[in-house]
């Protein structure tokens, strides 16, 4: 049985998902969360997905690590505090304009920017609008980038990502 959903029902469609499953953006619990669609309906493997609406960023918008800096050796776990410049941060599901939540990439490069943000061990998840984290990382550098995710976790338009620093682990 093939499912097709309109573009412009999606957004319901996740809230109810949601809710039912309560699959939240947190930081304690991101390795649960599911791409919507994939909830809805298996994909087909010839198709490709639909492109999301995209939120509009605030003009000159920017995101930022306050700490650690570009370098650093840290001890495992240690403290990441982001900023933001041009925007507010929010809480995931709020459609207020010029808003969003910040998401942490760790050791991977910037996801597809029309499709909401993974959530994995690479993609971390800050949809309670915190500004602030611990991070636990294995020995060695890794490489750390913020991305700001709309009410539905997908990069704004024009996206609003910090430059990718390296931090030691000891």
């Amino acid at each position: 049985m093939k499912i097709r959903f309109k573009t412009a029902m999606f957004p319901a469609l996740f809230s109810v998902l949601v809710l039912v499953t309560g699959v939240a953006c947190s930081p304690a619990d991101n390795a649960t969360e599911m791409d919507a669609t994939e909830a809805a309906a298996p994909a087909a493997e010839t198709a490709a997905p639909a492109a999301m609406p995209r939120s509009p960023s605030g003009e000159g918008a920017s995101v930022f690590f306050v700490s650690p800096a570009d370098g650093d050796t840290v001890s495992s776990p240690f403290a990441v505090e982001f900023g933001i410049g041009a925007m507010e941060v929010v809480r995931a599901g709020d459609n207020t304009a010029n808003t969003g939540h910040h998401h942490v990439l760790i050791d991977t490069g910037l996801p597809a920017m029309d499709m909401p943000i993974p959530a994995d061990e690479h993609h971390v998840h800050f949809g309670d609008g915190s500004s602030a984290t611990e991070l636990t990382l294995e020995p060695g550098a890794h490489t750390l980038q913020l991305l700001l995710g709309d009410h539905l976790h997908i990069p704004h338009d024009p996206p609003v990502y910090s430059v990718r620093i390296t931090v030691t682990v000891e």
